[in-house]
């Protein structure tokens, strides 16, 4: 059973960085795809940023420019680093993998930015 667990997630003041951690494990396959999306209270779940096993990166545009995906030397690891953060990042921020034709979900860290 493939799980994925997320870290970094916290309270931080406007203008300031977070780094998300997302480790994949249970799958003797390298992912296709990794990424992390959000949702904040009363929306949908949206798209953030994404990472294919190649390294192609995309980005919503909302964060395009302050964010930057990553993927570790660790087999099945991503990272996200959040700079210039501001009030409406504030959201629970999930990390995803598809391996081969599955696509799998962490439990979401929490993401808020205030003063």
């Amino acid at each position: 059973q493939v799980q994925l667990v997320e870290s970094g997630g916290g309270l931080v003041q406007p203008g300031g960085s977070l780094r998300l951690s997302c480790a994949a494990s249970g799958s003797g396959w390298s992912a296709n795809d990794m990424g992390w999306y959000r949702q904040a209270p009363g929306k949908q779940r949206e798209l953030v940023a994404t990472i294919t096993s190649g390294g192609s990166t995309n980005y919503a545009d909302s964060v395009e420019g302050r964010f930057t995906i990553s993927r570790g030397s660790a087999k099945n690891t991503v990272y996200l680093q959040m700079n210039s953060l501001n009030p409406e990042d504030t959201a629970v921020y999930y990390c995803t993998a598809l391996f081969r034709y599955n696509r799998y979900w962490g439990q979401g860290t929490q993401v808020t930015v205030s003063s």
